[in-house]
């Protein structure tokens, strides 16, 4: 470039002039750093501080028994307990995403009779309290002191001891699996009617029946917003087993009882369950977040193409 060319673009200034500013403008940039935020550090010292202090307290205050939680924390009795927390957990969360999948395509049918069946359904066991429930399974005998297989007005095919049928077992996942498919099949239906509706008539031009769409391409696809909420019904799940000890499961909390009822170690005990539950949500959150990753690899492709 000549330096009539560079008077045509900068008038009125020296070609020579003009370096030098543009020098100075790359010092400047060279020596450029983000201001430091006086107000945001002040904040992390605050919080870090507050922290200190109560893991001090936490540590240092002998009435919660640390010892005693150490003691407990892998007792035999404890980890029974424990065992049959995690199993009521996946046989009644299997089964509730199970049931709750069929309300849920029942909930999204054109069939009147379907749709009200669901609909009742899932009226009925979110609008009572799950510890309610529980408390009818187990005391069932009180209502039908036997339970009868019969053709409507006509004979008795068979029949069994309610009591017999109805033990504290099959009561707590009863009551925990129908009152969790309820839940579930809010959050299947949300999952599947967030599948673009492109997708439900292109299933239909390539003559695939509903099942097979359903198997094949719409829930593959609805699992990106299914995922999370059930994530949070299994920590929920999790929680709501301690329900269970009111009707004499040896659940994890039901264990820690009978041993403070004994030992009146009441806090100690108490922190052992709590430490115990959060050790189990923390593993299902790293275990939700591996799964929410591998769903949505196919919209991360779709989004950087």
């Amino acid at each position: 470039m000549g330096p009539g060319e560079e008077h045509a673009r900068h008038p009125g200034v020296e070609p020579g002039e003009e370096l030098t500013v543009l020098d100075d403008s790359a010092r400047d940039v060279a020596r450029a750093h983000r201001p430091v935020l006086a107000g945001r550090w002040l904040l992390w010292g605050a919080v870090l501080l507050l922290v200190a202090d109560f893991a001090w307290i936490f540590a240092n205050n002998r009435n919660f028994g640390w010892p005693i939680v150490a003691q407990y924390f892998t007792a035999a009795a404890i980890l029974q307990g424990l065992s049959v927390t995690l199993g009521l957990t996946l046989v009644a969360m299997t089964l509730g995403t199970a049931l709750g999948l069929l309300l849920a395509i029942a909930r999204l049918s054109r069939d009147r009779l379907l749709n009200g069946l669901a609909g009742l359904y899932i009226w009925f066991f979110r609008g009572t309290p799950l510890l309610v429930q529980l408390i009818i399974w187990y005391n069932l005998s009180t209502l039908f002191p036997e339970l009868s297989i019969a053709i409507p007005f006509g004979p008795t095919l068979a029949s069994w001891n309610t009591n017999d049928v109805i033990t504290p077992m099959t009561a707590a996942v009863a009551g925990l699996s129908l009152n969790e498919a309820a839940y579930m099949a809010e959050v299947i239906r949300g999952g599947l009617l967030s599948v673009d509706r492109g997708q439900y008539e292109a299933t239909d031009a390539f003559g695939m029946t509903r099942a097979y769409a359903l198997r094949r391409i719409i829930i593959p696809q609805a699992m990106r917003a299914i995922v999370p909420p059930t994530g949070n019904q299994l920590i929920s799940m999790i929680k709501a087993t301690s329900l269970v000890s009111v009707i004499a499961m040896s659940d994890l909390l039901y264990s820690v009882q009978a041993v403070y009822n004994r030992t009146f170690e009441v806090i100690p005990m108490l922190l052992v369950a709590v430490l115990w539950y959060l050790v189990i949500t923390t593993v299902l959150n790293l275990g939700q977040g591996v799964i929410e990753r591998r769903y949505a690899r196919g919209s991360e492709r779709g989004q950087t193409s």
